[in-house]
């Protein structure tokens, strides 16, 4: 009792931890990963999963997720209660890196950046080449200003999944729940494509992290607004986009970020994209009170630092108050 007791008091603590470790380390490549197993492990279960009729399809796409998800939290819990019987400092420390692999705002921040640097040197094919990394966008033909919306729309959407909904979910149920929602984001980002192979078996996938991010899509809407004002932005020109454009984006979570982003930015986000040589019109964000540049893409950066730091602050408060209440 005394060990469980020790561990919830410094829930906070251990998310605090992780956070610093995603803001000074970030994701460093050559050390383990659990997002890296769970990957693995969902392409595995895939190759195995994914056949049959659209109906097994669907059923298997089902035990996919359950399976994924569940085990993700299970295991993460394992590994903590293990440590803890150890020594509750050792289980604080496994808290704390599981939930700093959740994060991904120094990763999130250089991967805008890789695009940014060639963009300046008027680079462009290498600056295509960077933002086809980070989109599933046809990439090959963008203008500058195209290359700088993409880079902006990414930033603006990870916020949300890279970022808040892992402190979300890590403030309500410690590193596991930071974990379970990771799998869920990695079986979005894997499966959850509606195209020939996908359309079915991954529809549960989307659908799951549709739903795990619906409440963190919204709380960052106050909390990029206040970024905004930190930074000088006009946040209530950003305020009317987000009121006017935000159900107008495909996804029902992204349109929030993106929205605020581009009425904090005073550009236009959204139009022509291409995907496997079709053409799509994704629903326009914002008002373009000034042409899209890698200036935005700078600005977008500090918005998105800023606003991670703000994040912080209601995330401990909120994990102090399910570990008392």
């Amino acid at each position: 009792m005394e060990t469980l007791n020790f561990l919830g008091a410094v829930l906070p603590v251990t998310i605090l931890i992780g956070f610093i470790l995603d803001q000074v380390i970030g994701d460093p490549r050559s050390w383990p990963h659990p997002v890296v197993g769970i990957g693995n492990l969902i392409s595995l279960l895939e190759r195995k999963l994914n056949h049959g009729s659209p109906k097994v399809r669907r059923r298997n796409g089902v035990l996919l997720t359950f399976l994924i998800v569940g085990g993700s939290y299970l295991l993460t819990w394992a590994a903590v209660s293990a440590a803890n019987l150890v020594h509750p400092l050792l289980g604080l420390a496994i808290s704390a890196y599981f939930i700093f692999t959740t994060l991904a705002c120094k990763s999130l921040l250089e991967a805008g950046q890789s695009v940014l640097v060639p963009l300046l040197k008027g680079d462009l094919k290498e600056a295509r080449t960077r933002l086809s990394w980070l989109v599933s966008r046809d990439t090959s033909n963008l203008s500058e200003a195209e290359i700088a919306r993409g880079t902006v729309e990414t930033l603006a959407e990870n916020f949300v999944d890279g970022i808040l909904s892992p402190l979300v979910y890590a403030a309500l149920g410690g590193a596991p729940l930071a974990m379970a929602f990771k799998a869920v984001s990695t079986l979005d980002s894997m499966v959850g494509y509606r195209n020939e192979r996908y359309e079915a078996f991954g529809w549960f996938s989307a659908r799951t992290d549709d739903w795990a991010n619906y409440v963190p899509a919204r709380l960052s809407v106050p909390i990029l607004l206040l970024a905004g004002w930190v930074r000088g932005m006009s946040v209530s020109h950003a305020y009317r986009m987000w009121k006017r454009d935000a159900s107008g984006h495909p996804s029902p979570n992204g349109g929030n970020p993106e929205s605020v982003v581009a009425g904090l930015l005073g550009i236009r986000l959204g139009g022509i994209n291409i995907y496997h040589g079709r053409t799509h019109h994704r629903a326009e964000m914002g008002e373009a009170l000034h042409p899209v540049t890698s200036k935005d893409i700078v600005r977008c950066r500090q918005l998105v630092q800023t606003a991670t730091w703000i994040s912080l602050i209601p995330i401990l408060i909120a994990a102090y108050i399910v570990i008392h209440f």
